[in-house]
């Protein structure tokens, strides 16, 4: 099967990309395909363990956890993240963090890449 790798920009509040991202990488893989997400700006929250669900709110650790489980990488843009305080001990298990190098490097060994977000 094919590699696909997300990147994910979104914006401020009120942005789904997010949302459609988890929800693309969950198809993908469902079909087989290898999945890597890059995080970065605002994405970098999934950066960040322990954070509370609530009702109305979106909540993707429970589904970034899955994804992960079933063989997609999850990279977050580390400076993004050390911008908005999220640092080393942070991170959820699994997940990486990275310089931009890392993102720049698989645009050109995946077969598919798609930006998402970035308004």
């Amino acid at each position: 099967m094919a590699e696909l790798t997300l990147g994910v920009f979104p914006s401020l509040v009120g942005s789904m990309s997010l949302d459609f991202s988890f929800k693309l990488a969950e198809a993908a893989i469902a079909k087989g395909h290898k999945v890597n997400m890059w995080l970065s700006g605002n994405a970098v929250m999934m950066a960040k363990k322990g954070q509370k669900a609530f009702k109305d709110y979106s909540h993707l650790e429970k589904r970034m956890k899955e994804l992960m489980s079933k063989g997609m990488e999850i990279t977050v843009c580390e400076a993004c993240a050390e911008a908005r305080g999220y640092h080393k001990e942070d991170v959820p298990e699994g997940m990486k963090r990275a310089s931009m190098d890392w993102y720049l490097a698989k645009t050109v060994k995946t077969d598919r890449l798609l930006h998402i977000g970035g308004e």
